[in-house]
């Protein structure tokens, strides 16, 4: 079995999540409060019971996106690296990745080339560095990785992924010193054709 390092929580995830279910739960209260409002107004029951519901709906998303907000991670391995969300887990082999680069979030996606939507979640995390990982093939296709990834981990349609951790200098040793190791590891040994080689072994 191959050995796991470090898993590092993926920012994209955590700050995207952040800014979701703090909005999600207050529907879920205010829905639970007009609910009450309802009941005590004396309509039907089906009525404050179905803004009850709602409420009730919303407060368990909210709170379910609250205990997974950490949930997705990377976490390097000594034969592959792991990418895993609450739905997804996808292992990348070693023998995929071209090379590593770092940059930071804003450089590789400028607002004037995404969406409103998206400038508003990149804003605040623009200056944060995050690592490259070029590949020489994708593990399954890109839209099937789309289904399941946040856009904010393609810059492009190229063989990749952005990575984004908060210790992102641990995360890029981590995984280096895998890829290292894997390589020499896997290195053909050299056979030794020397005179000395072919002496019997007394011993």
């Amino acid at each position: 079995m191959a050995k796991g390092g470090r898993r590092y929580p993926l920012v994209v995830y955590t700050h995207m999540i952040n800014r979701w279910w703090p909005a999600i739960f207050s529907i879920g209260l205010a829905l639970f409060g007009l609910s009450w409002a309802v009941y005590s107004w004396g309509f039907e029951q089906w009525r404050w019971l179905t803004f009850a519901g709602i409420g009730g709906l919303h407060l368990f998303l909210g709170l379910l996106l609250l205990a997974i907000r950490k949930s997705a991670y990377v976490q390097p391995f000594s034969d592959h690296l792991r990418l895993a969300t609450p739905f997804f887990r996808l292992n990348i082999s070693y023998k995929r990745m071209l090379r590593t680069s770092s940059t930071n979030m804003g450089a590789l996606f400028p607002s004037n080339s995404v969406s409103k939507w998206q400038a508003e979640i990149i804003q605040p995390i623009a200056k944060m560095p995050v690592i490259v990982i070029e590949l020489n093939a994708f593990p399954m296709s890109q839209s099937s990785l789309r289904l399941f990834l946040s856009p904010l981990f393609f810059k492009d349609k190229t063989p990749h992924f952005v990575i984004m951790v908060d210790d992102w200098m641990r995360f890029s040793s981590e995984l280096e010193s895998m890829r290292t190791g894997l390589t020499r590891s896997s290195a053909p040994k050299k056979q030794d054709h020397s005179i000395l080689s072919r002496l019997p072994d007394n011993k």
